[in-house]
Formats: C-alpha cells, structure tokens, sequence
C-alpha cells in the first residue's frame, strides 16, 4: 500500500501545483495596460488579452479538476483492477492484453474530452476571433488522430510488449534503440508523411519573397532547397511557422497567415531565428538530449517491470486502491504506474529543459539581429504576440515551470541591447 500512497500522493501534488501556479500568473493580470506594454498593445486589444486568457483558464481549470478527479476516483475505487481483470478475460496474450488496455482507455479519455475541446475551439477562440475550423474538420482531426493513434501507437506498443515479454535484461537497451529509431525518422519525414493528413503544403511561389529567404540562407551558410507554405488557415487565424528536418531533410513551412500578415522583413527575421537554432545546433542538442533522456527513462522503467519481481508486482497491486482485487504482474499496469512515479523526475528533467531551451531562443534571436536587422525581428515578435492576443505579463514562477521561450518583454529588451551594441562599433565576425 506504500506505493499505492505514494502514487496519490503525486498526483494530489502535481494537481496542487498546477492550481497554484495559474492562481499566481492570474495574479499578474490587470484591466489597465501597464507602461511597459505601451507601444505593444494599445488599451482595447491589451483588455481583450486578458479577458482571453481568463477564458482559457477557466477551461483548463475544470478540465484539470475533473482529470484529476476522475483519476483519483479510478485510483481509489481499483477502476484500474477491475480493467485489468477484464482484459484478462479475453486474452493471456501480453501483446494483446497492452492493446485493450491502452485501447479501452485511450478512447474513453479521448471520447470525454471532446466536449471540452468543441467548447475551446468553438466558443472560446471562435469568441475572439481565431478560429476558421469547420465542424467536419473538427470531427475528420479526431477520427485522423484516433487512426494515427491505432496504427502507430499500437504498433510500437506491440514492438515494446513483445521485447519485454522476449528478453531479459536487455529490454531497455533494445526498446531504446528501437524508439531513437522512431524519433529519428519522424524528425526527418515529419512534414513528409504526417503533417500532410492533416494540412496541404505547396512550395513557395518564385517571387520576392523566395528570393529574400534563399539570400539570407545563402548569406549564413545554410543548404536549403524546401519552403514550403501550409494552408494554418484551415484551422486558426494565429501564424506560425516551423523548421523540421535535418541534413538534406531540411525544411522550412511557413503558415499562410504568416505570409499574408508579415512583411518580407518580418518573415525573414523569423526564419533567421530558426536557422539561427539549426547553425548553433539546438536541433542536434535537443535530439540528443531527449534520446539520452529516454533512455534513463526506460533503464528504470525496467527496474519496475522486471518479470517475477517484488517490486513489480507491488507497483502493479498498487493501482488496485481499496478494492482488494488480486492481479498478476502485467507489463500494461506496471508501465502505468510508472508513468505516474516517474512524475517528480519529469518535471525536474522538464525544467532543467526548459531553461535551456529558452537560453537557446536568446542565442537564436541574437542569430537573427547579428545576420538581420534586430529590429525586424522585433517588429515581428510584437505582431506575433499582438494577434494571438498573448499574455506579456506572465508570473516569474509561471515562465520556471512552463515556459519554453523567455516572456516577450525580455526577448524585446534583449535585441535592443544587440541593436545599441551594433549602433556603437562595427560588427565583428
């Protein structure tokens, strides 16, 4: 039962934080626009961000809430167990067992969460202005998501299954291989295979445009064949834009609001952000460092699911809460109950990522003003906040949990000492 504790335990905890972390960035916002955002919002579009994000708040906390309680109700109740033992009745196969399980409980999940996010979609962004996205669309991305999800999904979930139930000590090592792999290819062939199911690309018309951006790619030393413009339209009014691939793989899409809001100075200062990430090889970092973490992931995955151990058979009692249901050990319930202790690593792991990743965004903006002019990839950043009505105010404590790229104020601040730095002497190679 120790285990069992330990499991409510971070997840009280993990619902507690959230809260208190919303309540503080909450605590930031106000109805007049403060000076530092002077010249970014004026007073109506700055009132409009607000009440934006309270919307947004309010559902994630009642989507939050009721996660939360349907979790610990499932928890407490053994609704885990009493799954368990179902499956059980169809097949002793742990291929097949893992499938139902994740099956059954991925649909449900996926199934009560739709209402939320019709209402997110369809009343909250359609209020403000941002959402394009027909009911068909709405309902062809669930029923496209729901067949990425079988196909892919359940065929690596089969592959891991099968390893675990195959070998000994090895699993880890091999399941690790086996997921780089995966990773490796869907960074190359992302835009390729994936995103085309959901969106059309068409390469960029020959113009000036085109012109602008392979001159900047030549001008900084970076190959680049592939630009390409996806119709982000279809869904939302918010632009966007993306760099994925790697080597000859590489890719540029630009979203069509990008194109049809921004200058051509805007849009290049944009991608030389980008570009400013693959020529100091954020990419390669990040590859690296999400393959090194999953494998200590998996390493102590496998401590938990280790075949006839005391561990793992605990580890999988545990998830049957007051019940008193008897369960053997399965791989499905022990990479369950791992996914949830596993929680308070994550989120170290997650932060300490996070501040390198906005480290990165600071050296790819200052990329960009160094081969650019710092000003237009202010000028663009302050349109991109502006017309996604984005909240420039966050709580310091918000940005340490959550944020991936430094507050705009920052970033701003940041260029503009690059700007006074290139007024003042000549630029130095």
């Amino acid at each position: 039962m120790i285990i069992f504790y330990i499991i409510l335990v971070i997840l009280v905890a993990d619902f507690c934080m959230e809260r208190i972390l919303d309540y503080l960035n909450s605590s930031c916002w106000s109805e007049q626009l403060p000076k530092e955002l002077e010249g970014i919002y004026n007073e109506e579009k700055y009132r409009r961000s607000q009440h934006y994000f309270k919307d947004k708040q309010k559902v994630q906390l009642v989507t939050g809430t009721l996660t939360f309680l349907a979790m610990t109700s499932i928890l407490v109740t053994g609704g885990i167990g009493w799954l368990d033992v179902l499956v059980h009745r169809f097949t002793m196969n742990p291929v097949l067992m893992a499938l139902i399980f994740f099956g059954i409980l991925g649909l449900v999940s996926s199934i009560l969460s739709i209402p939320f996010e019709w209402y997110r979609v369809f009343i909250v962004e359609q209020r403000y202005g941002f959402n394009t996205m027909t009911p068909l669309t709405f309902i062809l991305d669930i029923l496209k998501g729901w067949l990425l999800g079988a196909l892919i999904g359940g065929g690596l979930v089969s592959l891991i299954v099968w390893i675990w139930d195959t070998t000994g000590n090895t699993f880890w090592l091999i399941t690790w291989g086996v997921i780089s792999g995966f990773q490796i290819f869907l960074l190359l062939f992302y835009s390729n295979i994936i995103v085309p199911l959901f969106n059309k690309q068409k390469p960029l018309e020959e113009g000036y445009l085109r012109n602008a951006i392979q001159s900047f790619a030549a001008k900084t030393g970076f190959r680049l064949k592939d630009i390409y413009v996806m119709d982000g339209s279809k869904r939302s009014t918010k632009a966007n834009a993306y760099f994925t691939g790697l080597g000859s793989k590489k890719r540029i899409v630009l979203y069509d609001t990008l194109v049809a809001k921004h200058s051509v100075g805007e849009i290049v200062a944009v991608l030389a952000h980008e570009i400013g990430h693959y020529k100091k090889r954020h990419t390669l970092q990040s590859l690296i460092l999400s393959l090194l973490q999953t494998g200590l992931m998996l390493f102590i995955l496998s401590l938990f699911i280790q075949k006839n151990s005391a561990l793992s058979l605990a580890v999988c009692q545990a998830l049957t809460g007051f019940s008193g249901i008897e369960i053997k050990q399965s791989f499905h319930l022990g990479i369950l109950a791992f996914g949830i202790l596993y929680g308070p690593l994550s989120l170290i792991l997650g932060l300490c990522m996070n501040k390198l990743s906005r480290r990165n965004e600071y050296a790819a903006d200052r990329f960009s003003g160094l081969n650019n002019d710092p000003r237009a990839l202010q000028d663009a950043l302050k349109k991109l906040s502006v017309d996604s009505l984005s909240n420039l105010k966050p709580h310091p404590l918000y940005v340490f949990f959550y944020h991936s790229h430094p507050p705009l104020l920052k970033r701003l601040s940041a260029l503009t000492d690059l700007s006074c730095t290139l007024s003042s002497k000549p630029l130095q190679s």
